[in-house]
């Protein structure tokens, strides 16, 4: 082999690592609880009882080239049901329900992310609440992201919204049936922060 060959064979390896573009990185999201909400509604004999967990705390990572590669994590804690009655919610607490006892929170990965259409998504995640853990599908829509201003200057935030439907009885909530529904609807409104100042700049969760 010539050196004028080896030349031509080591230009075109260099070329084509050079054409290889870079991995975007995923910028991460701390879910913001006090501008987001964690919903709920079951049948309670012929009308639907809405309730939420005001207690909560997660990350979104998102990547911006490609949706699809993003990921989102949450841990609820399940002491923060609230169900507009307090005689009700004592008793969601206890092992009838929630055993928060022995289970004090309730927790959803997210396994695979699935584009539906221009910014909506099937994202599938495992479900883990007293002990057992299944997988659901999340319907969410993104609703975009903008730099903060004021008081949230910076910070970048977006904003989500999702729905999915589950029966309590898969995660062994069987308690209260036949008056209460087995099927769930659940709602979620989220608010995402990252910070793109350093640590010393504005609070995100005021």
């Amino acid at each position: 082999m010539t050196q004028k060959t080896i030349l031509s064979l080591l230009a075109l390896g260099i070329g084509s690592l050079v054409a290889v573009p870079a991995q975007a990185a995923n910028t991460i999201f701390q879910i913001d609880p006090n501008h987001s909400e964690v919903s709920f509604k079951v049948r309670h004999f012929l009308n639907q009882v809405p309730g939420k967990f005001t207690e909560f705390t997660g990350e979104i990572s998102v990547n911006d080239a490609d949706m699809t590669k993003s990921t989102v994590n949450a841990t609820i804690q399940a002491k923060s049901i609230d169900t507009s009655n307090t005689k009700r919610d004592d008793h969601l607490e206890s092992a009838d329900y929630f055993d928060i006892a022995k289970y004090a929170t309730i927790t959803f990965q997210s396994t695979k992310w699935v584009q539906t259409g221009a910014d909506t998504y099937d994202v599938t995640g495992d479900l883990t609440m007293l002990g057992v853990t299944k997988p659901v599908v999340l319907k969410v829509k993104y609703l975009g992201q903008q730099e903060g201003v004021g008081h949230y200057q910076g910070l970048l935030i977006n904003g989500w919204e999702a729905t999915t439907e589950i029966k309590r009885s898969d995660w062994g909530l069987t308690a209260g049936g036949p008056v209460v529904g087995d099927d769930v609807s659940i709602s979620l409104s989220i608010q995402g922060h990252h910070n793109i100042v350093d640590s010393k700049g504005p609070n995100p969760t005021k």
